[in-house]
């Protein structure tokens, strides 16, 4: 019984979702942004307070300003994606109010998932007919698995960084050394040249 407990609060606490509050400005955006894996589920719940002859959309696009989900004059739904690839994605939340009406500052509650954490484990347990506690050590294996992932990413980030780096330094070195031969060749050409010309001027 204490090892179940003990499940359950470790998975309670590590996969724990992250939901955010602000206000939003009449006639104003608020874009929040956050990172995805490819082939990752990222979902999201948004709420927001009602303020009559107001309108609010909320747009999601990655990087290259593809839209990865939009809709109009929204007070409480939710919305979901598939990453193809690493990227970053954009949440924006844009305020509508018309000029003849005076607008008041309305609050957005917004919670977003990513990876297991979109997973529902009461719906697999039921399907699979698992016990509660095979569902806590499922859980705790996807848990497992996308934090190996993320480790994984993260080596994979470091040596593309490192390589950069190192490659970048080649180049700096090849050009100094390209940039100081360049000077001592133009040094020599000066004295030679000088020397030169003071001997056809016999002054030396």
């Amino acid at each position: 019984m204490m090892v179940k407990t003990l499940l359950v609060f470790v998975v309670a606490v590590v996969a724990q979702a992250h939901g955010v509050m602000f206000r939003l400005v009449p006639n104003t955006q608020k874009c929040l942004r956050d990172e995805m894996q490819g082939n990752q589920i990222v979902a999201g719940e948004y709420e927001i307070t009602n303020a009559p002859g107001q309108k609010i959309d909320y747009v999601v696009r990655d990087t290259k300003g593809h839209i990865l989900a939009q809709k109009e004059d929204v007070s409480k739904g939710k919305f979901s994606f598939t990453s193809e690839m690493y990227d970053t994605f954009e949440i924006c939340f844009i305020s509508h109010v018309p000029a003849t009406h005076r607008g008041i500052d309305q609050e957005v509650a917004l919670d977003v998932k990513k990876g297991i954490e979109t997973k529902s484990y009461e719906g697999i347990g039921e399907a699979a007919k698992l016990k509660p506690l095979e569902v806590d050590l499922k859980r705790l294996e996807d848990l497992s698995d996308a934090i190996v992932q993320d480790f994984a990413l993260m080596r994979k980030r470091e040596e593309e960084m490192r390589d950069t780096n190192e490659s970048t330094n080649s180049r700096v070195l090849f050009f100094s050394i390209f940039s100081m031969s360049c000077l001592l060749g133009l040094a020599t050409w000066q004295v030679l040249y000088l020397r030169r010309y003071f001997i056809a001027k016999k002054l030396i």
